[in-house]
């Protein structure tokens, strides 16, 4: 049962890393649209705290649930082994493949800001706007990389529970 414990700890861990990350995004991007009169500040800002306010979410929900995932696991290990294989099996292969959407959704993202920092004018707000984008990305498209390694070790060792 400790794989699983192990598992939805750095679950809560890299949780809390999405909430502190879109929490000072968020406060970042707040003081470029109140206290910065640059339109390249501005432009930042307005990624910075979409992407941040999906952090907040995302961490929130995660870090709320982790403790009953834990629970519900743990139990069915010990009391209903089956419902390893009929139900968080499943639900990890679901996971799994949200990953890939997750990764694909965010390189789109990074090179879409890419190209706006090249296209754009420097220092204008499409510019600042393209920088937002492409540091949001590729923090979510980090973080999401070890989310999903290790969902995949995790699944792996519900594979082999299932088996037993």
């Amino acid at each position: 049962m400790e794989p699983v414990k192990q598992y939805f700890d750095a679950e809560k861990y890299e949780s809390i890393l999405f909430i502190a990350v879109g929490v000072g995004a968020a406060l970042l991007a707040i003081y470029f649209l109140v206290a910065n009169k640059q339109p390249f500040y501005k432009g930042m800002a307005c990624p910075m705290l979409l992407v941040a306010a999906i952090q907040i979410v995302v961490g929130t929900t995660v870090l709320a649930r982790t403790q009953q995932d834990i629970d519900r696991v743990q139990n069915q290990i010990a009391n209903a082994k089956s419902e390893i294989d009929t139900q968080e099996i499943p639900r990890m292969k679901i996971v799994m493949r949200k990953f890939v959407v997750y990764r694909y959704v965010e390189i789109a993202l990074l090179l879409l800001g890419i190209a706006v920092i090249i296209a754009a004018s420097p220092l204008s707000a499409a510019h600042g706007g393209g920088y937002g984008l492409a540091m949001q990305a590729a923090i979510m498209l980090l973080l999401d990389f070890f989310a999903e390694r290790r969902g995949a070790e995790y699944l792996a060792f519900l594979s082999k529970m299932a088996a037993i």
